[in-house]
């Protein structure tokens, strides 16, 4: 039996090396570590949950004895297991979250771009950014206009991709303000063009000022009184003292004159250029009346602003601080009954004085 011949004897066990002890690596140092990290990580977690309902008891047993509350049937199993699961449930969930939090936190995010910063600072004008004070002033403000950007987009990115818990406790464990609302009634799902070109003809066939008849209007209206007072005292002091009544004389005949002359030179354009059939070119018939209404609210704007102008330069001759442009006024001085008075008096004057704004205002009217 010795000389026959097995599988044993054909294939002879292999000869093994001696076992190489191989030094550990650094790469699995640190994975060792990272594991026995997580370890400890949970050991650390298990301890304080265990002292947290060890506490928990300690504090319901105390509360128990001070209060002496009268003596109650023993809860269900379901219900007593609900009283004591839901503070360790609490626990782990304010864990979690500030574990998943810390995760996204700590993932990269997109710097702000350097052309943002340079238009910043191509805004600031070039006379506050000199001076050494003054650049080390613009560096910190730039530190903290990249801080702000990289929290919001932080506080962005957290709010999108972890859902917080509702958990009155997490509220006062957070140091950071909630954020703000998403703006509501925004909505750019669909295209803006076709809406933006229909606003526009709606606003073309109803907004009348743009009709070219109204811009032909305009021009009349430029024309005629971008010079063009309808009281003009600025030379009265070069032709000397002059009483009151000839003040009103010569207001009244100038507001005559610029009404006679505004009739029969701008209106009349006005009136020619509508009696042209091209100047209701476009205008439908059931648009005729707000068309018009229009065209008078453009006139009337527009003799508005002429006698709006005239009391302005009218009231400045009275300015006190330019006294070279103040009118001169004739006024006696009378003594009778042993009384000193000025003839006109100063109440006949001031009425003087503004008629000539009454009168400007009651011209074309």
């Amino acid at each position: 039996t010795s000389s026959k011949r097995t599988l044993r004897t054909l294939f002879r066990p292999p000869a093994l090396p001696p076992p190489v002890i191989s030094e550990v690596s650094p790469s699995q140092k640190k994975l060792l570590a990272y594991h026995k990290g997580k370890e400890e990580q949970k050991i650390i977690h298990q301890i304080l949950i265990d002292r947290a309902l060890e506490v928990y008891y300690i504090d319901m047993d105390e509360r128990e004895e001070r209060d002496a509350a009268p003596p109650i049937t023993k809860l269900p199993s379901t219900v007593r297991k609900y009283f004591f699961i839901k503070p360790v449930n609490i626990l782990s969930f304010q864990a979690e979250y500030f574990f998943l939090k810390n995760c996204v936190q700590s993932n990269p995010m997109v710097p702000i771009q350097q052309q943002w910063l340079r238009s910043m600072l191509a805004m600031v004008p070039q006379s506050l950014m000199k001076g050494k004070d003054r650049e080390l002033l613009t560096e910190d403000l730039l530190k903290e206009v990249v801080r702000d950007y990289e929290k919001s987009m932080q506080r962005c990115l957290l709010r999108r991709a972890l859902v917080k818990p509702d958990i009155k406790e997490l509220d006062k464990l957070e140091e950071e303000a909630p954020l703000p609302s998403l703006p509501l009634g925004l909505d750019f799902s669909s295209t803006w063009r076709n809406s933006y070109i229909k606003a526009k003809n709606q606003i073309n066939s109803t907004l009348r000022i743009l009709h070219p008849t109204m811009q032909t209007l305009l021009d009349f209206g430029h024309t005629a009184f971008f010079n063009f007072l309808v009281v003009d005292f600025s030379s009265c002091r070069l032709r000397g003292p002059i009483d009151c009544r000839s003040l009103k004389t010569d207001a009244s005949l100038s507001c005559s004159k610029a009404e006679d002359k505004l009739t029969t030179t701008w209106y009349q354009r006005v009136l020619g250029l509508f009696s042209q059939p091209e100047s209701l070119h476009g205008v439908k018939l059931d648009h005729l009346d707000s068309f018009y209404n229009c065209v008078a609210v453009l006139m009337s704007n527009q003799l508005k602003e002429l006698l709006q102008r005239t009391t302005e330069v009218y009231v400045k001759l009275f300015d006190l601080e330019d006294r070279r442009r103040l009118p001169l006024f004739k006024m006696d001085l009378t003594l009778e009954e042993n009384r000193m008075e000025f003839y006109p008096s100063l109440q006949e004057l001031e009425e003087a004085i503004l008629f000539v704004v009454e009168c400007i205002g009651q011209t074309l009217q």
